[in-house]
């Protein structure tokens, strides 16, 4: 991987203590999720890309973020498309429901930066308990 971001592997966070600049405007994070759901019964989660300590990334024709994914564990269950320019920020709510406990994580894809995955130190994935 190169110094700041790689195009061909999933760039992840090195040191969450010391984020980067460029972590911190490509970072996806869960805003908001409960830690337990009733099984089988939708309930939302709310996510953001990037923003950590005031640092955005740019939303400019020649630069975005074109998308982010929610994942169960390994399968995709979302996944929002930002237009360049016409997205007001990056963030959006999902709403799914999951049948087993599990991990929920996040991806996200940068036209110039490629795919950013956050974890639960960072706040891009959450444990949830399904009852």
């Amino acid at each position: 991987m190169s110094e700041e971001f790689s195009l061909k592997e999933i760039n992840r966070v090195r040191d969450p203590r010391n984020l980067t600049g460029m972590e911190k405007k490509h970072l996806p994070l869960i805003v908001e999720a409960p830690e337990t759901v009733e099984k089988g019964k939708p309930f939302k989660v709310r996510v953001k890309v990037g923003g950590i300590d005031g640092v955005e990334h740019p939303n400019l024709l020649g630069h975005w973020i074109n998308w982010v994914e929610l994942y169960a564990g390994e399968v995709p269950v979302a996944r929002a498309v930002f237009a360049p320019i016409y997205s007001d920020g990056y963030e959006v709510t999902f709403t799914i429901a999951l049948e087993d406990s599990t991990l929920i994580r996040l991806r996200e894809y940068c036209n110039l930066h490629g795919i950013w995955e956050g974890d639960e130190e960072t706040g891009g994935a959450k444990r949830i308990t399904v009852k």
